[in-house]
């Protein structure tokens, strides 16, 4: 795995987080009227979201020889078939992939509740997974 790369994913995603967790207002109605506070988290999400990708589909592609996941989601699985990832990270990460399409593909329908709702309380499950390869490469 070159290490190089996987630990300049991580940081980037170390700073995605960072950057959501500096810009999430108190509550949900202040995010429903902070247009700056929305495109920061949104862009911030997302892209944490792909780097995991990345780093999960980087991993996959270095030390197995199944052949690569068709989407985005099907990465976290393989990691969990693997073993890397617990089957319940899995699951949530691959409902972060549901999460970036709609942010990519329909950002006109995006439910700030829900974003808000991840941002308080699901930034653990993008730490969990940077913590699985950081400790793989240590």
């Amino acid at each position: 795995m070159d290490e190089q790369l996987v630990a300049q994913k991580l940081e980037s995603l170390r700073r995605c987080i960072q950057r959501v967790e500096s810009r999430l207002p108190e509550d949900l109605d202040t995010l429903l009227v902070d247009l700056d506070a929305q495109d920061i988290i949104s862009l911030n999400l997302t892209r944490a979201v792909q780097m995991c990708v990345d780093i999960a589909s980087h991993w996959l592609a270095e030390h197995t020889e199944a052949t690569a996941p068709k989407t985005m989601g099907q990465a976290f699985e393989a990691l969990a078939q693997s073993g890397i990832i617990d089957p319940e990270l899995a699951a949530r990460m691959r409902k972060s992939v549901g999460f970036r399409n709609v942010m990519v593909h329909n950002y006109d329908d995006v439910n700030w509740e829900i974003v808000y709702a991840i941002c308080s309380k699901h930034l653990g499950d993008f730490r969990a997974f940077a913590r699985v390869f950081s400790d793989l490469m240590a």
